[in-house]
């Protein structure tokens, strides 16, 4: 019996491969939520808990294509200074919102800032790593 396109509710801890922990449900207190296989997770988290149990729990270990894919170079972007009003002020590690094409927000992270240009990185901060969940199915909606 498949959890796919039902409403699941999910614990999890994310680690990188060395153990540094990035994200985790039990530090909110409260369980994900979320229509299994509807797109709304990476790949390989929907695949693992597609064939949960409440109350089952597994690890798995993802590889970039399951999660966040790999890294693009195409996505760090440099702005001449000129082009980049209100951004005097931002610093390496600074996330912040460009607008696309069509008006939508790109998140992107300050990569570098030197004095003729600011360089900004639109790939997701986990793309190009393997990840690891410990997943904990707490519910499944009939």
């Amino acid at each position: 019996m498949s959890n796919e396109g039902k409403k699941v509710r999910a614990h999890y801890r994310g680690t990188l491969d060395d153990g540094t922990q990035f994200d985790s449900s039990y530090d909110r207190g409260e369980p994900l939520e979320f229509t299994c296989g509807a797109g709304q997770m990476i790949a390989g988290f929907d695949e693992a808990v597609k064939d949960m149990k409440p109350g089952e729990k597994k690890t798995v270990h993802l590889e970039p294509s399951e999660a966040y894919g790999e890294r693009q170079e195409n996505l760090v972007i440099e702005i001449p200074r000129e082009n980049a009003p209100g951004m005097e002020s931002l610093k390496m590690g600074d996330k912040v919102a460009l607008r696309g094409a069509m008006g939508q927000p790109i998140p992107v992270t300050v990569a570098r800032v030197t004095p003729s240009k600011i360089v900004v990185d639109a790939n997701h901060e986990l793309a190009g790593k393997p990840l690891n969940f410990e997943i904990e199915l707490v519910s499944v909606e009939e």
